[in-house]
């Protein structure tokens, strides 16, 4: 009986191990299919991107591509290199509250280097999860955090970032659906119904966490939600982080663009948006595309210039900055254990027959 049993069920599903219902099946192929949706939906976007971003860079004019670098005035560049440096503080306070949220013990300076050099690597590589998390991991583990705790804390520094592009994605569909719809191509009446469920959502959010403690449960992490007054924060640097970037390269616009920032703002973050739905790193090109399409500019070659210079300012720039701060932590950090070493060994008796 035991055999026939077996032979049932057949090599796939050892006896201690039963098959999986239709339920687990049924969700299992809808994962599946949500996979391949996703994976198609990127292709899409990387597609489109690179048409439009071909069209565009043949139609160019090199030298008038020059004389807009050489038009864009060194206040405009120093503006916007103080924009950046804004938004990296913001995004340093996303640790910060990951870190009391998770009641830890960390030195500020590792705080701040981790964020930084954590965002600056994960922008220009993309995966931010996992490079990121390694990243943080790194600098974060010299200061006695375990794994299990960074990642925890990558979750949350990542909850606040959705938090802030929800609010901004909310009021942007609220206030200037006519901006979205010229992207999107859907009627402005649905991009205002879509940013008051947002803006309902982040509302029945605010109301869920505040009653109570609430916890979740996140690729197999075990999270406890801020409560009112951290989500608050949360959703505050959010929104100054993502408004800090967008005036670097709001500020690096050409003369005569004639675009409002709130109506920008609303262009730049749709762009972001589909900069992290294709997966690419940066997401570049489909972030260019948006922009290319959406700013009104006397000229392709003066944007394309900002765009550039954007690149430069908030990607390039602080990537090599990071690589070069880890660079330098890590050399201090085996200097100091090496002159610890050495000490011990001048402390130590001298040990020997006589």
């Amino acid at each position: 009986m035991a055999l026939h049993t077996e032979i049932e069920r057949g090599p796939e599903c050892p006896p201690d191990r039963q098959p999986p219902s239709p339920v687990e099946s049924d969700a299992h192929a809808r994962r599946r299919w949500l996979r391949l949706l996703g994976v198609a939906f990127s292709v899409a976007i990387l597609a489109l991107s690179i048409y439009v971003l071909v069209h565009t860079i043949a139609a160019v004019n090199w030298s008038d591509l020059r004389a807009a670098f050489a038009a864009t005035g060194w206040n405009q560049i120093a503006i916007a290199v103080l924009f950046a440096c804004f938004s990296y503080v913001a995004l340093a306070g996303y640790d910060a509250l990951a870190v009391r949220q998770l009641s830890l013990r960390v030195p500020w300076r590792t705080t701040a280097l981790g964020s930084f050099a954590s965002y600056a690597i994960s922008f220009t590589l993309g995966f931010p999860l996992i490079t990121g998390g390694t990243v943080r991991y790194w600098i974060y583990s010299q200061a006695g955090v375990s794994a299990a705790k960074v990642a925890s804390l990558t979750v949350i520094a990542g909850v606040t970032f959705w938090l802030g592009m929800a609010l901004v994605i909310g009021f942007a569909l609220t206030f200037q659906p006519g901006s979205i719809a010229e992207i999107n191509k859907l009627k402005v009446w649905v991009n205002l119904m879509i940013g008051l469920g947002i803006l309902a959502g982040i509302g029945a959010y605010l109301i869920y966490v505040s009653r109570e403690r609430r916890r979740i449960r996140i690729q197999g992490l075990n999270l406890e939600l801020p409560g009112f007054r951290l989500t608050a924060a949360q959703m505050v640097l959010g929104v100054v982080d993502l408004c800090a970037a967008a005036s670097v390269l709001y500020m690096l616009l050409p003369a005569g663009h004639a675009m409002e920032y709130v109506d920008f703002l609303a262009v730049y973050v749709f762009g972001c948006l589909l900069g992290i739905a294709s997966h690419i790193p940066g997401g570049i090109g489909p972030f260019e595309m948006t922009m290319l399409k959406s700013v009104t500019t006397p000229t392709q070659e003066g944007l394309l210039a900002s765009l550039l210079l954007f690149r430069a300012i908030y990607y390039i720039i602080p990537f090599v900055l990071a690589l070069a701060l880890i660079g330098a932590n890590e050399a201090f950090r085996r200097w100091n254990a090496l002159r610890e070493a050495m000490r011990r060994a001048d402390d130590e008796p001298p040990s020997g027959k006589l």
